[in-house]
């Protein structure tokens, strides 16, 4: 009988999830949500052909070195900052993601968190919980409009593209965006999306939202100055990665007013959060929620696990990060 490869569940993941993986594989399955110590994950690898982790667990080549048996990496997330991709297409590991199943889902919530911001509906909730709701006043947490207003756009992938689609048929807003490379004609077109540069982007949004991958290039991509360029009666939302926002230039200009409000769903050392931001009232802050629908978890789930059979039973796995290396040997 042929040997089955040995597959590593870092975490715990759907029931339906391990079911499918067993029918091919010999598992070790983590129990609970503990999130192993680089060592344990190292110890846990050994002998491995396959891991099957989420965006917590960190995969590094001197990681890569140590579980030479290591083959393929599946993991239950879009953004794969987490993995060190060039080190492990070096060493002919393969690495997959699960884009696509989220788009519609993180769009909403990306929305939803946009409009929390400006109507000041956190602030809101904790002055009513507070018992501090005494009286109306025609100022009372009077917040900004998001229809008809600037819907400004940094990164426009699927999920960027998505929300364009909210803001303009949905609330009647002008959309403009940049993104490393410019979209077709034909596309801007059905979005109604106008491309500028980044500073004319900042300087004309009146709700800047980040949906841009985490690079290199992209950290702290908005900081100080770029904040400087914003409208003081703008707002910031991102739902991209942490990173690319310096936490504490955005804290400092939230806390002097020089913009209105911010909605956070990441957050650079999440799941620890900048301090800075807690007591600032014009912050609206959510821990990394914006996929959180069970039938979007479901999804990402059963995807990561479909690229894992893939991969390791001889086929092409639906979503490859580094495709170049296949077939596998």
């Amino acid at each position: 009988m042929t040997k089955r490869p040995k597959v590593l569940v870092a975490r715990r993941v759907p029931a339906a999830v391990i079911d499918k993986l067993s029918r091919h594989f010999e598992l070790d399955t983590v129990p609970g949500d503990t999130v192993l110590t680089p060592d344990e994950l190292r110890a846990r690898l050994q002998g491995k052909a396959g891991a099957y982790i989420t965006g917590t667990v960190r995969i590094t080549g001197e990681l890569l070195d140590a579980c030479p048996e290591l083959r393929v990496i599946s993991t239950m997330s879009v953004g794969y900052n987490h993995i060190d991709l060039p080190a492990c297409t070096a060493r002919r590991v393969l690495v997959t993601n699960t884009p696509d199943v989220l788009t519609e889902t993180t769009a909403d919530f990306g929305f939803a968190l946009l409009m929390a911001t400006a109507r000041r509906m956190s602030e809101g909730e904790r002055l009513l919980r507070d018992g501090r709701w005494e009286s109306w006043s025609w100022d009372f947490l009077a917040g900004a409009d998001v229809h008809g207003t600037t819907l400004g756009i940094l990164g426009m992938g699927r999920i960027g593209q998505a929300i364009a689609r909210r803001g303009h048929s949905g609330f009647g807003m002008k959309v403009i965006y940049h993104n490393r490379s410019r979209l077709p004609a034909e596309t801007e077109s059905q979005l109604a999306a106008r491309y500028l540069s980044k500073d004319e982007l900042l300087r004309e949004a009146d709700h800047l939202i980040l949906v841009l991958p985490y690079s290199a290039a992209s950290h702290h991509c908005i900081g100080a100055a770029e904040i400087a360029l914003m409208k003081p009666t703008a707002t910031l939302v991102n739902i991209a990665r942490g990173g690319i926002v310096d936490e504490d230039a955005l804290a400092a200009a939230l806390r002097e007013h020089r913009i209105a409000a911010a909605g956070l769903d990441v957050f650079e050392g999440e799941p620890r959060v900048n301090p800075a931001l807690l007591p600032l009232p014009n912050v609206v802050l959510t821990p990394h929620i914006a996929s959180a629908t069970m039938p979007t978890r479901l999804a990402m789930a059963d995807l990561a696990a479909d690229n894992l059979v893939a991969a390791l039973t001889g086929a092409t796995p639906p979503t490859p990060l580094n495709p170049e290396i296949l077939p596998l040997q």
